[in-house]
C-alpha cells in the first residue's frame, strides 16, 4: 500500500508540473466563462445601439395608443412611428442612408389590415418576414380592437380561454427530467473519463523510455506501477472536473438571467442517490478505459507511437458514447437498455437512465456487476502485458511470453 501511494503521489506531482496540463486547464476554464457570457455579450452590443431600426408608417392610425405595449414585449428592434404617408422612394432613401433598416407600412381595406414590409434585401432574413414583427403588430391591433369594442376581461377569457395542460404518459418507463441536463452529464462524463484515461497511456509509455522505470521496477511490482499511475491521474482528473464544474456554476449564477437558468438547468431530478450512482460509474468507467489505455501504452516503446496505439480504445469509447447518446432519444427502447448494460457505454448511459426513471433496480445491479467484472479482467490483462513489456525492453517478445533466463 505504501508503494502504491508513492507511485500515486509521484504521478500527481508530475501531472501538476506539466505546462500542457496547466495551459489546457486554463484554456478550458476561459472557454467556459466566455460561453456563459455570450448572452451578456450579445446584450452589450444590442444595448449600444445595434438593435434593428424599424420605421412604422401608420397613416390611418390603426394602432392608436396601443403602441406603448411594444416596450413591454422587449423586442430587439428600435421602432419609430410616423403618420406621414411616405412614398417608396422616400423610404428607399432612408434605408440607403442608414437612417433605418426596415420599414413597415400598414393600411386597412375592406376590414383587412395590409402590412407592407420594405427592406433592402430579404437575404438577411433568410427570405422571410420576421415572425416576431408579425405577431407583435397583430397583438397591438387586437388590443386596440378589444378596447374599442368594450369587451370585458370575463368576455375575453370566454372567447380565448387559457388551457391548463396536463401530460399523461401511458408508458410506465417513459423518460422524465431535463434533456439538456442529461446530455450535459453524458458529455461531461465522456470528457472526464476519456481525457483522464488517455493520460495514463502517455505516462506509461514515457516512463518506459526513461530511466525512471529502472528505479520503479527495482522498488515495487509492475501491478503497483500500473494501479498507481491510474489512481494518480484519476485523482488529478477529478480535481480538474470539479474545478470546471465550479467555474461553470459560478459563471451561470453571475452571468445568466434567472429565467434562462430555470429553463435550462432544472435540477429537480438531481438527487443524492443519482449523484452517488454517477460517481460509481465514473470510477468504474475511468478505471476501465484508463487500464485499457495503459494496455496500449505498454505495447509501444516510443511516445510518438502512443496516439496510433490508442486508436482502438478511443474508437471503442466513442462508439460507447454515441450508443448512449442516440439511445437517449428513445429511453424505453431495447437499444437504450442494452447501452446501460454494455460496459463500453454503461458509464455514459446508466446514470441518465436512472435520472429519467427508466432503469430498474435489477438492471442497475447487473450493469454495475458487468462493468466491475470487465474492469477487473482488463486490469489483469493490462498488468500482465505491462509486466512482460518492462521486463523485456529491447527484445521482441509476445505479449504473454515469459523472458528467457
Amino acid at each position: 500500500m505504501k508503494n502504491l501511494w508513492t507511485v500515486t503521489w509521484f504521478t500527481i506531482k508530475d501531472m501538476l508540473s506539466r505546462k500542457s496540463f496547466i495551459i489546457s486547464t486554463i484554456i478550458i476554464l476561459a472557454i467556459i466563462v466566455v460561453a456563459f457570457n455570450i448572452p451578456n455579450i450579445i446584450n452589450k452590443f444590442n444595448g449600444d445601439g445595434f438593435n434593428e431600426k424599424v420605421l412604422v408608417i401608420d397613416s390611418e392610425e390603426l394602432f392608436g395608443d396601443s403602441t406603448a405595449l411594444l416596450d413591454q414585449m422587449e423586442l430587439e428592434y428600435d421602432f419609430e412611428f410616423t403618420k406621414e404617408n411616405l412614398t417608396k422612394e422616400q423610404v428607399k432613401e432612408k434605408i440607403d442612408s442608414k437612417e433605418i433598416d426596415t420599414c413597415l407600412r400598414f393600411t386597412e381595406e375592406n376590414g383587412k389590415v395590409n402590412m407592407e414590409y420594405i427592406v433592402e434585401s430579404m437575404a438577411s432574413n433568410m427570405g422571410e418576414v420576421p415572425k416576431s414583427l408579425i405577431m407583435a403588430f397583430q397583438s397591438l391591433y387586437s388590443s386596440k380592437r378589444i378596447t374599442e369594442l368594450n369587451i370585458t376581461t370575463e368576455e375575453l377569457e370566454a372567447i380565448s380561454p387559457q388551457f391548463d395542460i396536463e401530460v399523461v404518459e401511458t408508458d410506465e418507463n417513459a423518460a422524465k427530467g431535463n434533456l439538456f441536463i442529461m446530455m450535459m452529464i453524458s458529455i461531461v462524463l465522456f470528457y472526464a473519463i476519456i481525457f483522464c484515461a488517455q493520460q495514463v497511456s502517455t505516462a506509461i509509455t514515457t516512463e518506459k523510455t526513461s530511466k525512471i522505470i529502472e528505479t520503479l521496477v527495482t522498488s515495487t511490482k509492475p501491478s503497483t506501477i500500473v494501479l498507481g499511475k491510474t489512481l494518480g491521474i484519476g485523482l488529478i482528473g477529478i480535481l480538474q472536473i470539479v474545478l470546471l464544474i465550479v467555474t461553470a456554476i459560478l459563471s451561470a449564477h453571475f452571468c445568466m438571467s434567472p429565467e434562462i437558468l430555470e429553463a435550462l438547468f432544472d435540477l429537480s431530478n438531481i438527487t443524492p442517490q443519482l449523484v452517488a450512482i454517477t460517481i460509481v460509474y465514473f470510477i468504474f468507467g475511468y478505471a476501465l478505459y484508463s487500464l485499457g489505455f495503459a494496455l496500449t501504452g505498454s505495447t509501444v516503446n516510443k511516445p510518438e507511437e502512443v496516439q496510433a496505439a490508442n486508436t482502438p480504445i478511443t474508437f471503442i469509447a466513442i462508439a460507447g458514447f454515441y450508443l448512449a447518446y442516440f439511445s437517449m432519444m428513445n429511453p424505453s427502447s431495447s437499444l437504450n437498455k442494452l447501452s446501460g448494460l454494455l460496459p463500453i457505454s454503461s458509464p455514459f448511459s446508466m446514470p441518465l437512465r436512472v435520472m429519467m426513471g427508466t432503469a430498474t433496480t435489477g438492471e442497475l445491479i447487473s450493469s454495475i456487476a458487468i462493468l466491475a467484472v470487465t474492469t477487473l479482467i482488463v486490469a489483469v490483462i493490462s498488468i500482465k502485458i505491462y509486466s512482460s513489456a518492462i521486463l523485456n525492453i529491447g527484445t521482441k517478445k509476445g505479449l504473454f511470453r515469459r523472458a528467457k533466463k
